[in-house]
């Protein structure tokens, strides 16, 4: 049987009226990675479960209408390695595309590890490799989220 990543609970109020209704909200929004955490103060008895839905599924959808959201995006890492008239060129194809360099090490040759977009990673290998003739190409692809 394989579990759900999603679960909710009703914390003591009539079975579907908290959990359920806030889940759906949530699932429904289109956000990933999000948790709600509902409190109830005394009152509110004559409510019913209706009541209970509107009031913990509204709230909840309340809420989402005030969130901030960020886009959280996958990277990848790769390593380049060039000869030191290349640094420019792979540096303003890297800065096009916002690539980070993680780290430059020097010595008789140039040794890059960037991380950049997951997406458009293999775009910005093959930038490199064709705008230096072949004589630059990444290795090492390691994926991040």
């Amino acid at each position: 049987m394989i579990r759900s990543p999603w679960g909710f609970s009703d914390d003591g109020e009539p079975s579907g009226t908290a959990g359920k209704p806030i889940l759906a909200q949530l699932t429904g929004s289109g956000v990933g990675e999000i948790t709600a955490v509902v409190t109830r103060y005394y009152g509110g008895i004559r409510l019913g479960t209706g009541g209970l839905v509107k009031a913990y599924g509204g709230g909840v959808q309340q809420a989402l209408t005030k969130l901030a959201t960020n886009e959280k995006a996958i990277t990848v890492q790769f390593t380049l390695s060039c000869e030191y008239p290349h640094i420019a060129l792979i540096e303003s194809i890297l800065a096009s595309h916002n690539a980070v360099q993680v780290n430059t090490e020097f010595s008789h040759n140039v040794l890059m590890t960037v991380e950049v977009d997951a997406r458009s990673a293999d775009q910005i290998a093959s930038e490199i490799f064709n705008r230096t003739r072949g004589q630059v190409s990444a290795t090492g692809l390691d994926n991040k989220s």
